[in-house]
């Protein structure tokens, strides 16, 4: 099987990277002092779940890869739309594409793009970041992949995948719901996102305030009850669930958004809280905690705002 991962980030440099490693015939899709790193030395990760450098195939263009078997696009939300366009030459008649996105309208543009006969879902549970070009550090033991196809319980394509990254040793599955899994993560990476982006704090500092609990507990119940809205078939109890799951997290950890907000980066803002807000208004629900969120964070959405025009 042949596979590529768009965007050479913490989550494609990442899993590429294990994958490599294993023997697995894998090529990264990257771009900038990034990529020219990873040609030059190997795409090096930091992680308590083993160190490693690993040589690896990394081109700027994906045409000079040619079609293959997977591609998992692992870019931000706001280049999924640009990159879908750039990402054609990968995509040949038996091409499946797996979005690997943080929120929930990711697949819809690629059936615009391809069809929905090849794009499956895709989940990805890991805290990384790119700690310099070509370096990759993971902290936390998760480091889960989850991938399925929506509407049907299996498919060949994502069985074979799921047996390469095991034999990786990569935590990886093959979800016989994937869009209930896609929406399962969305409901708690709003809530951790939009808290942790607006306190600056990482969980364990905010964990100490009761009136911050409870407003996670909020943010919570308003993707909850988006998802149901949605048709998505969550269970009753999904919000103590999610709670009891973030109250579980390590202390030190923050969301990829807030670690955006300190770099001075463009924020997922206006799909995360923002498409909490957005789309429950669609259905007639409110999202006020959410809305808040949107509102402290706005100025940054596009990046560190210049105080002194």
């Amino acid at each position: 099987m042949k596979i590529v991962f768009v965007g050479a980030g913490g989550v494609g440099g990442y899993f590429g990277a294990r994958l490599a490693a294993a023997g697995a015939d894998v090529a990264l899709v990257a771009r900038g002092p990034h990529l020219a790193a990873i040609r030059a030395n190997g795409i090096r990760i930091e992680s308590p779940l083993g160190n490693l450098v690993q040589p690896i195939r990394a081109e700027s263009d994906p045409a000079a890869i040619g079609p293959v078997d997977i591609v998992f696009l692992a870019v931000k939300l706001w280049d999924v739309e640009a990159t879908t366009r750039q990402i054609a030459p990968l995509v040949g008649p038996g091409t499946c594409v797996v979005s690997l996105q943080n929120g929930v309208e990711a697949p819809d543009m690629l059936r615009a793009a391809f069809g929905p006969e090849r794009v499956l879902g895709g989940v990805a549970h890991i805290a990384t970041t790119i700690a310099e070009p070509g370096t990759i550090r993971h902290s936390g033991q998760m480091a889960r992949i989850t991938a399925g196809a929506f509407g049907r319980p299996d498919h060949p394509r994502v069985a074979e995948f799921a047996a390469i990254a095991k034999r990786a040793g990569i935590d990886a599955h093959a979800s016989p719901d994937i869009a209930r899994a896609i929406w399962e993560k969305f409901v708690f990476l709003t809530a951790l996102s939009a808290i942790t982006a607006a306190t600056r704090l990482p969980k364990g500092a905010l964990w100490r305030s009761e009136t911050t609990r409870a407003t996670v507990r909020r943010l919570i119940e308003e993707s909850v009850a988006l998802a149901r809205a949605e048709g998505v078939a969550l269970p009753a109890d999904q919000v103590d669930k999610t709670y009891s799951f973030f109250e579980a997290i390590p202390d030190g950890m923050k969301a990829s958004m807030l670690h955006d907000l300190e770099r001075g980066a463009k924020l997922e803002l206006p799909w995360l809280s923002g498409a909490v807000v957005r789309l429950s208004a669609r259905h007639g629900l409110s999202a006020p905690t959410h809305a808040a969120i949107v509102g402290v964070l706005a100025p940054y959405a596009e990046g560190r705002p210049n105080v002194h025009p």
